[in-house]
């Protein structure tokens, strides 16, 4: 598959640490989606009568099942070939969960790719790293998705949610996460009867999972960029958050950061 982003000079949004991860998180987006939300469609596009197919993520955040690129060797790195092959002789649990590990693999030399001919060094290796591993892996993601259902076959059934009770949500030393948590739930009342275009604000901004109102999900609220994220995405608890008077996602902290030190060597380049 060949997205045409070759370098800076050719691709010049590839630029940075933080273009970069935002590009692995779109592609994460797409891949996640398949292999939860998308998991009926994606069963069937996986026909074990095609020759070898693959699960691409793109960068917006959509997915694709195609054959792997005719051209060898690729000009960028391939996903596992031939995941349809097995569907119908692996249980399908342990088949989407398979693909997921793939995927992960996938994703982690597609992002390193990019920093090999963006010529990275160590320390904006060391940031695209850091960043990425504070997601949780496509893999996780799925093997939760798996618990979720499971939890809910077992208090009842999957479509009678009515035993389940809200979130709870932090206490008063907490104030901007239980206003965000607030600031949601009057969103969604009001989408509700809209619909439409605003969808993706009810959205998690990791794995694009749609807000679901119960004990599983825990979600917090980037102050910075004004977007929600599942607690696990970003590897924060609900304790983490009753202690926190502001939480900055990520990709956030990353750019602020990015923005000092920018600062501070146009200040040096003054002195100099």
């Amino acid at each position: 598959m060949d997205d045409g982003v070759l370098s800076a000079a050719i691709h010049p949004k590839l630029q940075s640490p933080d273009h970069v991860f935002r590009q692995y998180l779109g592609r994460r987006a797409g891949i996640v989606k398949a292999l939860t939300e998308d998991v009926a469609e994606f069963y069937e596009q996986c026909d074990p009568e095609k020759a070898g197919l693959c699960l691409y993520g793109l960068p917006d955040g959509t997915w694709k099942v195609n054959f792997p690129v005719e051209k060898i060797p690729s000009i960028l790195p391939e996903p596992v070939c031939g995941i349809n092959f097995a569907r119908d002789g692996t249980a399908k649990k342990d088949w989407i969960s398979l693909i997921a590990v793939h995927s992960d693999a996938w994703l982690m030399s597609m992002a390193f790719y990019h920093a090999g001919r963006l010529a990275f060094d160590r320390e904006a290796r060391t940031e695209l790293f850091r960043m990425i591993n504070s997601f949780s892996t496509t893999f996780e993601v799925v093997r939760e998705s798996y618990k979720k259902k499971r939890s809910q076959v077992c208090n009842g059934s999957i479509e009678n949610k009515s035993s389940f009770q809200p979130p709870r949500k932090p206490n008063s030393n907490s104030k901007p996460v239980k206003q965000a948590l607030q600031t949601l739930e009057e969103e969604n009342g009001a989408k509700a009867g809209e619909g439409g275009d605003d969808q993706a604000s009810n959205e998690c901004a990791a794995c694009c999972e749609a807000y679901s109102d119960d004990e599983l999900h825990f979600w917090i609220f980037c102050d910075d960029c004004t977007r929600w994220f599942h607690g696990k995405c970003v590897q924060v608890t609900p304790t983490m958050a009753k202690a926190m008077k502001k939480y900055v996602c990520p990709g956030c902290s990353y750019r602020s950061k990015a923005t000092k030190a920018s600062g501070a060597n146009v200040v040096t380049s003054l002195d100099s």
